[in-house]
């Protein structure tokens, strides 16, 4: 016979963790909690307060498997029951920022705020969230005219009695946020995380390095060393191991005379500034001699101290120390003018992914646009021994200045981004496996550019104002090179006359996607969107782009197909790009459900890439050009001369700011009901950020 339990005890059993907790902590229990309890919906044993707390667990359980819409009604139902409560106010517009509603996501977050009380913890944490949703525009800036960067950290080639590098020269940045220092005097390459800790060290064949001056990687990843005193450049793989030598010491064709700075356009050829020789000699990348210039000649005076270069777009600019001028070129040598003069002392010239020039100039850096010659100081390094020999952008958005004189390398940071930190939000946890925890957080600046390479070091997780035991680092993300993707497959009019150019643009990504990235879904963007089925063959691919039988209309859904291909990324990797592929002109029903800033927003609060491949000879609607921007995608003609396999290719190595750190809770969980808070502080330098947040342990 089953045993009746007694309503009275029925109540208690599924009381919410905030009643029961209101009700029972000890002296006992709240020295195992630390000063307070933790967080929770408030309320005693009240009907409303027991159906907010299950609303608000469901939701939380919904938000943490991507189910957005359906945490926003569990939250909202939550709030029905208990108005004004503001934890639920903060979870809700959390559900809508990611959504893609930002401006929803701010009104909760005012209104919970004003709950929570400015001055409180979770004030202080939400405050900073608004002002940092509510101020950015645009992502991915590489240098805004209206900021100036300060130095914030340096990293020095002598720390006590060990040397970690000396007499540096150039600095190389890479996309997991660590950079390659050339060490002069040392005769190696040294690569420094973050946190300026040795990576790694390379010192060349056999033999050594014999004055190492300056590094470029090539399109295919394989590294070029210039060697001052050997009068020669080591070339290395992509894994940093010696391959052989390009040129060697002498005056004729090919041969060069205390080699020092390089460049390396986007055809992989090389170029070198041959110091000894005063001229540049231009190399393939596999380091046959092609041709020399910048002698003296009727058009150009010759050189006097040739230092830094940079090759990009059919151009080549060269610095000339002594003279403070920036000379221009074609690939073929040919002169075509003076970019800039009056400068200091320039040395180092690297571009910046937006096709504008940074110059080390002495003791400052400049950015100089090169369509209009306009030159704007971003920085200077104030020492009292200055010679900026280098200086480039790290993946995180500093500036990098190598001070030769002083044996150190400066970094330097936006003043607005050192003044506001870092945006860090704490996306997922998962508690399946409780006690042991694992949370997901990612760390951007205010821009919401991905703050790269950061190590376990500068994690810090606590529950309730204790740290957490265990806790242990992941692989993170911006070091895992696999992608997901989802194909949108545009079905106007007009592609109906380009099935042939679909399926052609399908075969094309899908040869280019290689062992770690994979196709998830195609949605045809018909009037009602649909996913399509396919087999694994090739041929069945490209006959889903087709869309043989789908209809065609001109009132397509762009914005409810885009939200349904970019809602099958959610649960796969943590790299993902919804590919759309089509004539580039959006239609009349573009928008009629969600606006293009919704739609930007909710990739990008998603770490969604939009790609576009263009078809039919068409050009990109401006629409399309802002998505890809706003979400650091890109958007190509399916014939152009060099293909869009790069542009698949690039998804699995894009910059991401998503870490993984698991631990063990401490907390009682009151059977799975209790609401166990969590904090996260990160720190890095000069800058830190913070964010909270918690979870419900699964019910025993």
């Amino acid at each position: 016979m089953i045993k009746r339990i007694p309503a009275l005890l029925l109540l208690f059993v599924f009381l919410p963790a905030a009643a029961q907790n209101a009700a029972q902590i000890t002296a006992q229990d709240a020295a195992a909690w630390g000063e307070t309890p933790p967080a929770h919906i408030t309320g005693g044993h009240d009907r409303d307060a027991i159906l907010a707390a299950d609303e608000f667990r469901i939701g939380i359980q919904a938000y943490n498997r991507f189910a957005f819409n359906e945490a926003i009604m569990s939250f909202e139902r939550a709030l029905s029951f208990r108005p004004g409560e503001a934890i639920i106010m903060d979870w809700l517009g959390r559900a809508y920022y990611r959504s893609g509603f930002e401006n929803t996501a701010l009104r909760q977050w005012r209104a919970a705020l004003e709950a929570y009380g400015a001055d409180s913890p979770e004030g202080i944490i939400i405050r900073n969230r608004i002002e940092t949703v509510a101020n950015r525009r645009h992502l991915f800036p590489i240098a805004d005219d209206n900021v100036r960067y300060i130095e914030a950290a340096r990293f020095y080639g002598r720390q006590g009695e060990g040397l970690l590098f000396r007499q540096p020269t150039s600095a190389v940045p890479l996309s997991d946020g660590s950079i390659w220092v050339v060490a002069f005097g040392s005769n190696e390459l040294v690569r420094l995380g973050v946190n300026g800790t040795v990576l790694e060290r390379i010192r060349g064949p056999l033999q050594g390095f014999d004055r190492p001056y300056d590094m470029v990687i090539g399109p295919d990843g394989r590294m070029y060393v210039s060697e001052h005193r050997g009068g020669r450049i080591s070339m290395l793989d992509p894994h940093g191991r010696w391959m052989g030598y390009i040129g060697s010491r002498g005056l004729g064709p090919g041969n060069l005379v205390g080699p020092q700075n390089l460049a390396i356009d986007e055809d992989g050829y090389l170029y070198v500034n041959d110091f000894g020789n005063n001229r540049i000699s231009k190399f393939d990348p596999d380091g046959v001699f092609i041709l020399s210039f910048g002698q003296r000649g009727p058009d150009f005076p010759g050189f006097l101290v040739p230092t830094g270069i940079a090759a990009r777009n059919g151009r080549v600019f060269v610095a000339d120390s002594a003279t403070g001028q920036i000379h221009i070129f074609d690939p073929n040598g040919t002169y075509l003018g003076v970019l800039v003069e009056n400068l200091t002392r320039p040395e180092s010239l690297r571009f910046t992914s937006d096709g504008r020039l940074l110059v080390a100039d002495e003791n400052r850096i400049l950015l100089i646009d090169t369509g209009s010659a306009i030159v704007r100081e971003l920085g200077t390094v104030g020492n009292r021994n200055v010679r900026i020999s280098g200086a480039d952008i790290d993946a995180n958005g500093n500036l990098l200045a190598v001070n030769f004189a002083a044996n150190e390398v400066s970094l330097l940071t936006r003043f607005d981004d050192l003044a506001s930190g870092f945006f860090v939000q704490i996306e997922r946890i998962s508690a399946d496996r409780f006690p042991l925890v694992t949370a997901e957080i990612r760390v951007e600046d205010r821009m919401r550019r991905p703050i790269v390479g950061l190590e376990g070091l500068n994690f810090i997780l606590t529950e309730n104002g204790r740290q957490v035991t265990d806790q242990t680092f992941h692989i993170p993300a911006h070091r895992i090179n696999r992608a997901d993707i989802s194909v949108l497959v545009e079905r106007s009019p007009e592609t109906a006359n380009l099935r042939d150019d679909l399926a052609v643009a399908m075969r094309d990504i899908n040869s280019a996607l290689g062992t770690n990235t994979q196709i998830v879904s195609v949605v045809s963007a018909a009037e009602n969107p649909r996913r399509e089925r396919w087999g694994e063959s090739s041929a069945a691919l490209e006959a889903a782009a087709r869309g043989e039988g789908v209809p065609h209309s001109a009132r397509w859904r762009f914005d409810q197909a885009l939200r349904l291909a970019a809602g099958d990324l959610h649960p796969g990797e943590k790299k993902r790009s919804v590919v759309y592929i089509g004539t580039g002109s959006l239609g009349i029903a573009a928008f009629d459900y969600y606006s293009l800033s919704e739609m930007a927003a909710y990739l990008a609060n998603n770490a969604i890439i939009f790609n576009a491949v263009i078809i039919g000879g068409g050009l990109p609607s401006p629409e399309i050009l802002y998505l890809a921007r706003e979400t650091g995608g890109e958007v190509q003609a399916l014939f152009r001369p060099r293909g869009i396999r790069e542009m698949i290719e690039s998804i699995a190595f894009a910059p991401s700011g998503l870490y993984s750190i698991s631990f063990r809770s401490s907390l009682p969980t009151d059977f799975g009901r209790a609401w166990l808070p969590l904090e996260a502080e990160v720190y890095l330098k000069e800058r830190s950020g913070r964010d909270s947040s918690g979870f419900f342990p699964p019910l025993e």
